[in-house]
């Protein structure tokens, strides 16, 4: 299967659906390594990895999913399998449940696959009816309606993965790593993450309130959050004294690639000196934009990530070329939020360039996913891959531990103190000296 055909995902599902953790480009030609990227403001947390070939499968040639279903019962049915017991639950179901009116087929169906990719254990699989797949498409694209966080699975938890920047869950306190507990009155256990974003996104002034445990406290709280329009830039870049450029990057989304090119212009005119890349936050998106991204600081040729499919086989994702950032010292801020696409960038960075990681440690997020259409408009989001880092590490539930670990404390976050930040400067200046 051509990489080009379906979209790679690096990061998570969020209530925007970033991810996902997550480029006005053909999304059907991207890679993109999504978190499940549940930016709760309309989708969600894909820190992962996406192949999203979407590729369209001969079962799309059919009618409806009723109809697709027995047609394949024989034609596909594995030899080591019995379905007959499938069928049976199916017939009694229809035959005997007290209010016909609720046996929605479709939903059934639907709800069929859902419960088959669950008993995989993987939490980065899953499927996505019509609406969901829909909103996917527009939460990579940076806008959406919802709370503006991305959640995804960690030890079986729904997990914060990160709140996006000045958006309604961040100014109503929530952070990384916080878990939720209940979204209204539903209790999240064995709540799917695509299940959660659409239970925590909603309209433009409709309200959502999240049960959370704080990471380091016993008491749960609630949390009334207003939903609001979400409008994210993927890519800003400031300026500090004494020649030191910041980058801070968002996603890996649809806009990226053209807000990195804009930043390094800015960047050569101003002739900085140095480059903080703030990946705080970051839960990830589409693998190319991270491999792009890598070969503006990286040399041509050498290795930003390799992917080990089923079978055992690597393949070597290389700089493009166009270093233009390659001669200034880096350091990366990273964070429990940072997954996927933006763990593959620090650690290329640091492994290939001898970056310095600053923060705390990163989530942990080193599987691929597929995306691949499925009749009707639904959606297969399926893990066909992990990834390493240059040097062959797999960071899966273990994360990238900053090489200068930096903690931000609850009193920093209220008084507007950015340690972390403080520390990449320091240590920048002694590298411009």
């Amino acid at each position: 299967m051509p990489i080009s055909e379906k979209p790679v995902i690096i990061n998570g599902d969020s209530d925007r659906l970033s991810i996902s953790p997550q480029q006005p480009q053909n999304f059907l030609k991207k890679r993109f390594k999504v978190f499940l990227i549940v930016i709760l403001v309309g989708a969600s947390f894909f820190a992962g990895s996406f192949y999203g070939r979407f590729s369209v499968s001969k079962s799309q040639t059919s009618g409806g999913l009723d109809t697709l279903l027995a047609l394949n019962h024989d034609q596909n049915q594995p030899k080591d399998i019995n379905f007959n017991l499938f069928w049976e639950a199916w017939n009694l179901l229809n035959q005997k449940y007290v209010d016909p009116s609720k046996l929605d087929k479709t939903k059934m169906i639907y709800g069929a696959i859902s419960g088959m990719i669950k008993a995989v254990g993987d939490p980065f699989s899953s499927f996505m009816d019509p609406q969901e797949s829909q909103q996917f498409s527009e939460d990579l694209q940076g806008s959406f309606e919802g709370i503006g966080t991305e959640v995804g699975m960690k030890n079986g938890i729904l997990t914060v993965i990160s709140p996006i920047d000045g958006a309604p869950a961040e100014k109503a306190g929530l952070k990384a790593g916080d878990k939720i507990l209940k979204i209204d009155d539903a209790l999240t256990t064995d709540m799917t993450v695509d299940a959660a974003v659409a239970k925590i996104r909603g309209p433009k002034g409709t309200s959502v309130t999240l049960t959370i445990l704080h990471d380091n406290e016993n008491t749960p709280k609630e949390i009334k959050i207003v939903r609001d329009t979400i409008n994210v830039k993927s890519v800003k870049v400031d300026f500090k004294d004494n020649g030191i450029a910041v980058i801070r990057i968002s996603k890996f989304g649809d806009d990226t690639d053209s807000g990195i090119n804009q930043a390094a212009t800015q960047i050569l005119t101003a002739r900085s000196k140095g480059i903080i890349v703030d990946l705080r936050n970051d839960p990830g998106g589409y693998l190319e934009t991270a491999v792009n991204t890598a070969s503006k600081f990286i040399p041509k040729d050498e290795t930003i990530v390799s992917e080990e499919d089923r079978g055992g086989s690597k393949k070597e994702y290389k700089a493009r070329g166009g270093d233009i950032l390659g001669g200034l010292p880096v350091v990366v801020l990273v964070n429990g939020g940072s997954a996927s696409a933006s763990e593959i960038l620090s650690g290329a960075l640091r492994d290939d360039l001898g970056s310095v990681l600053v923060g705390d440690k990163t989530f942990g997020k080193g599987s691929v996913q597929e995306l691949e259409k499925m009749t009707g408009g639904s959606q297969l989001r399926v893990t066909v891959a992990r990834w390493l880092t240059p040097k062959g590490e797999y960071i899966m539930e273990k994360g990238l531990n900053p090489d200068i670990q930096v903690d931000l404390t609850d009193d920093d976050y209220s008084n507007n103190r950015d340690p972390q930040m403080d520390k990449a400067v320091e240590i920048l200046k002694s590298k411009m000296n």
